[in-house]
């Protein structure tokens, strides 16, 4: 099972300070804690909603252009952990484990699975193209 573990920072972090070393290393302890025991597919943290834009569709299906920064800073997000665990419960106990000094909240999403869904949505979703980049981007990610 995979997981999309998504956490929400403090507002500090939001308004575009940089993180304290200690702080730093304390994640990247956590992160090799998450490598070594062979559950981490994908990390990353993000700038500030300051330094992007949000997509949204107005009644005629137009898409409209907003923006940042976000006024709502409860529904910003700092940054994510992509990892394979065999349960929700390790999820949730790899979750428990994230430093918290900068971090309001961690949401853990479970993330579709092909075989999760019916075979004619399967059928709908067969593409060539982008089945490639997906081993390209594994076979990178191995190396």
């Amino acid at each position: 099972m995979r997981f999309l573990m998504l956490m929400y920072p403090s507002e500090k972090a939001e308004q575009g300070a940089m993180p304290e070393a200690s702080l730093v290393a304390e994640m990247m302890k956590y992160n090799e804690e998450l490598a070594k025991a062979g559950v981490l597919l994908a990390l990353d943290g993000l700038q500030p909603s300051s330094k992007g834009a949000r997509v949204t569709w107005n009644a005629q299906g137009r898409p409209v252009v907003t923006d940042g920064p976000f006024t709502e800073v409860k529904e910003v997000i700092g940054g994510y952990w992509i990892i394979q665990v065999k349960s929700r419960e390790e999820a949730i106990e790899w979750a428990k484990r994230v430093p918290s000094r900068d971090a309001r909240k961690i949401e853990l999403r479970q993330i579709f699975e092909m075989a999760d869904f019916p075979a004619d949505v399967q059928k709908a979703a067969d593409n060539p193209a982008v089945k490639a980049t997906i081993e390209r981007i594994e076979k990178s990610a191995r190396s």
